[in-house]
């Protein structure tokens, strides 16, 4: 069964600027985020988990962890979480902040856009296409 891990976007505003962030980064080699904690449930997280990126309150873009690793610095052990570098938006989530990370199990996980546009392509009925804004607010006040 595969888990994912939600963190808070520090200092990013929108996913173009994680986006170019994480670009610029990518020169000095993999992907890595750093958290303290190792998480307990590895196996899990290492059968196609990512993390979903909470970005100015809402759950937007996820990444794939690729692998762990264990890191050392002065603090002593940390854990290095490995990412793919491909980000991949979601439907916006409305989430709190807090600090650190949390599991998040794979049925409340939300969908990628590019699996939500598909389907809305399959659909001869459609009337159109809602911004992702608007779903978030929907789905907060228990609409969708």
């Amino acid at each position: 069964m595969t888990v994912h891990l939600i963190i808070v976007s520090v200092g990013i505003s929108s996913v173009e600027q994680l986006r170019s962030t994480q670009q610029r980064r990518l020169v000095a080699g993999p992907l890595c985020h750093v958290t303290k904690q190792r998480p307990t449930r590895e196996a899990e997280l290492l059968v196609g988990g990512s993390i979903y990126w909470i970005i100015k309150g809402h759950i937007a873009v996820r990444q794939k962890i690729v692998e762990l690793e264990r890191l050392f610095d002065h603090e002593g052990e940390k854990c290095g979480l490995i990412l793919d570098s491909e980000l991949i938006e979601t439907e916006l989530f409305l989430r709190g902040p807090h600090q650190g990370w949390r599991y998040l199990e794979a049925d409340d996980a939300p969908r990628d856009i590019r699996d939500i546009v598909e389907e809305a392509n399959e659909d001869e009925d459609s009337e159109g296409e809602m911004s992702p804004e608007m779903a978030a607010e929907l789905r907060d006040l228990g609409l969708l």
